[in-house]
C-alpha cells in the first residue's frame, strides 16, 4: 500500500522564521509539511512513498491554478512500481503562500523545483530522478531540466505550454499586452475554462468545486510571465536532448498541440515520443476513464523502462 504524507510535519528544508505563518486557509506550516523557498516563503509539499526501497525518484510540476491534490491517483500508481513521487504547490497556488496567480518571474518556478528535488536527491543520493508536467507545469519542467540537462533520467510532459495558443498570441495582441503591463500589470484578461480541462463532466465539476484551485481572472502581468517563459522554451529547444514522451489531446483549446509537435520535430533528443489522445481535452490524466487509464499506464512504461537495468524489475 503506498503511503502519502501531506497533512503532517515530516520536517522542512530551512529553520522556521519564528513567527506563526498560515497558509491561505488559515492552517499553521508547523501542522503542515512543507519547504520554504529562497524568498522565505512556505510551499505546501505532499509526498507518496512507495512500501519498499524506492528505485526513482518523481517530481511532479503542477499547471496555472491548480495545485498538487490533484495529482494524487497518478501519484499513487507511480508510488506502487516503487517510485518515491513528491511535488509542491507554486507561489501563489493552493496551500502556499504568495499572492493568487502573481509571479515575478517564471524563473521563481524552476528555482523552487530544483530545490526540491535537491533536497530529495540529497536524501536519496543515488536514485533517477524524473519530472512529470502539466500544462504551465510542463512549462516549468522544461526550462527545469534544461538548466540542469544531466540531472534528469527524462521528462514526461502531459499537455504542456510550449507555445502561447496562436490566437492569443498575434503580434497586435502580445504588443497590447505589454502596453498594458506597463499601465495596468493587474487588469484581468479572462479566466481559466473549466469546460475545456475535461470531456468528463464529473471531473468539470471537481475542479469548479476545488477550492483550492485559483477560479479568479488571469492578470496581464501573469500572462507575460506565460508568454516570456514560452518564448525561453522556443530558445532552448534546438538544444534539448534529454528523454522525453509528451502526451497530449487533439482537442486541446487551453495548450495547442502545435507546441508539443514543435518540440518532437526540433529536439535533438534521440530519446523522445509524442502520444496523440484523438478528441481528448487539456486535463488528460483527468478525462474520459480509458483515456485517464491509459495516460497512467503510459507514463508508468515509460518511466520504469528507464530505471536502471539492475532496478528494472517488478516490484
Amino acid at each position: 500500500m503506498t503511503r502519502c504524507f501531506a497533512d503532517k510535519v515530516l520536517g522542512t528544508t530551512m529553520p522556521e522564521s519564528g513567527v506563526d505563518r498560515r497558509s491561505p486557509q488559515g492552517v499553521p506550516y508547523t501542522e503542515l509539511q512543507h519547504i520554504v523557498n529562497a524568498d522565505g516563503q512556505h510551499l505546501f509539499c505532499r509526498y507518496w512513498e512507495p512500501e519498499g526501497p524506492p528505485r526513482a525518484l518523481v517530481f511532479v510540476a503542477h499547471g496555472a491554478g491548480e495545485h498538487c491534490g490533484p495529482y494524487s491517483d497518478l501519484a499513487q500508481a507511480l508510488s506502487a512500481h516503487s517510485l518515491l513521487v513528491f511535488s509542491h504547490d507554486h507561489v501563489g497556488h493552493g496551500r502556499s503562500e504568495g499572492e493568487r496567480m502573481v509571479i515575478e518571474d517564471f524563473q521563481i518556478y524552476i528555482r523552487d523545483s530544483l530545490q526540491h528535488v535537491d533536497m530529495m536527491r540529497g536524501r536519496h543520493p543515488h536514485l533517477p530522478v524524473f519530472i512529470v508536467g502539466h500544462s504551465m507545469g510542463g512549462a516549468i519542467s522544461i526550462l527545469t531540466a534544461c538548466e540542469r540537462p544531466n540531472d534528469f533520467a527524462g521528462v514526461v510532459l502531459i499537455a504542456p505550454m510550449v507555445q502561447m495558443n496562436p490566437e492569443s498570441a498575434t503580434p497586435m495582441k502580445v504588443f497590447l499586452a505589454k502596453v498594458l503591463n506597463h499601465v495596468m500589470p493587474s487588469l484581468c484578461l479572462g479566466s481559466i475554462e473549466s469546460k475545456w480541462i475535461s470531456r468528463d463532466p464529473k471531473e468539470v465539476e471537481a475542479y469548479d468545486k476545488d477550492e483550492l484551485n485559483y477560479h479568479g481572472g488571469l492578470r496581464v502581468s501573469f500572462g507575460m510571465q506565460l508568454l516570456s517563459a514560452a518564448r525561453r522554451i522556443e530558445r532552448a529547444i534546438p538544444d534539448i536532448a534529454w528523454p522525453f514522451f509528451i502526451l497530449h489531446g487533439d482537442a486541446d483549446k487551453l495548450c495547442d498541440i502545435s507546441g508539443s509537435q514543435l518540440l518532437l520535430e526540433n529536439a535533438k533528443s534521440t530519446d523522445k515520443r509524442l502520444k496523440v489522445y484523438e478528441g481528448a481535452y487539456h486535463a488528460l490524466h483527468h478525462d474520459l476513464p480509458e483515456t485517464v487509464d491509459s495516460v497512467r499506464q503510459e507514463v508508468i512504461t515509460w518511466i520504469t523502462e528507464r530505471l536502471p537495468e539492475q532496478q528494472a524489475s517488478s516490484p
